[in-house]
């Protein structure tokens, strides 16, 4: 079995595969300050909930990570737990996706990851993909494989993380969409800034980001918060939770003994 790990700013997400399947999976808080023993101590109890440990069935582990401190200790706790290194998406990956942008090694893994999956998802097709994250990430992938680049907005918590702490007589809210744009409290205006104005943004880079690359372009949705808000979107037509997991797996395939080039 496969362990891929995506370490986002906010959440840590788990997957188990066996062979092509998702098995089980899990998410974490990301804390930075946590020890390789420490994350040991957390990915074993997971491990457990499905009656699996560091040392039965686990043959394989792939992490992507835009959290330094984190990367390194998880490759730590792989080496000291598992008893072999981790496959780490970076620079030298066998991804066999060509990176056509002006420094490749900007470019967050996850997004890597996400990029492998939908080209794997819609092969032979263009498509967006839309990350819906600490971040807000829009990204195009050519119907040859090619990452061409994307956009990075501030994701809905981050933008309202920032609207509450700047403004006195605003209180944290629930973030739900309203019944109408026009909210009739405080709590309903937020709300339909914060949901539909996500959704109004994701719209809008779609459509420019499509114009850019040409032609018929499929458009994927995936991250922790994509459930709030694709569902006011007219321009998404895929929701996939698990895409950024995907696309580990099949970088982890790459990779592998007897692995294809890129």
């Amino acid at each position: 079995m496969l362990l891929a790990v995506d370490v986002g700013n906010t959440q840590t997400h788990l997957g188990v595969f066996k062979r092509d399947e998702l098995f089980r999976e899990w998410r974490a808080s990301t804390d930075g300050r946590r020890t390789a023993d420490e994350l040991a101590l957390m990915f074993g109890q997971f491990l457990s909930l499905a009656d699996l440990s560091f040392s039965r069935e686990i043959s394989g582990v792939v992490i992507s990570s835009v959290v330094p401190p984190v990367t390194q200790e998880l490759r730590e706790m792989t080496l000291r737990y598992f008893g072999f290194a981790p496959i780490v998406v970076g620079p030298g990956t066998r991804t066999g996706i060509a990176v056509l942008t002006d420094n490749p090694r900007e470019v967050g893994a996850d997004r890597i990851a996400n990029a492998v999956a939908a080209h794997h998802m819609f092969s032979g097709a263009s498509s967006i993909v839309v990350d819906f994250g600490t971040a807000l990430t829009v990204d195009a992938v050519s119907a040859k494989g090619e990452y061409l680049g994307g956009a990075i907005a501030p994701g809905l918590e981050t933008s309202a993380s920032a609207l509450f702490k700047s403004t006195a007589q605003i209180q944290r809210v629930e973030l739900v969409a309203p019944p109408r744009a026009l909210g009739k409290s405080t709590v309903t205006c937020v709300q339909s800034g914060l949901v539909y104005g996500t959704a109004g943004l994701v719209d809008g880079l779609i459509e420019r980001v499509a114009d850019e690359i040409g032609g018929t372009t499929n458009v994927v949705a995936t991250g922790g918060l994509a459930s709030t808000v694709v569902k006011h979107c007219r321009l998404i037509g895929h929701v996939e939770p698990m895409l950024t997991l995907t696309g580990l797996r099949l970088i982890f395939d790459r990779n592998v003994e007897g692995a294809g080039d890129d």
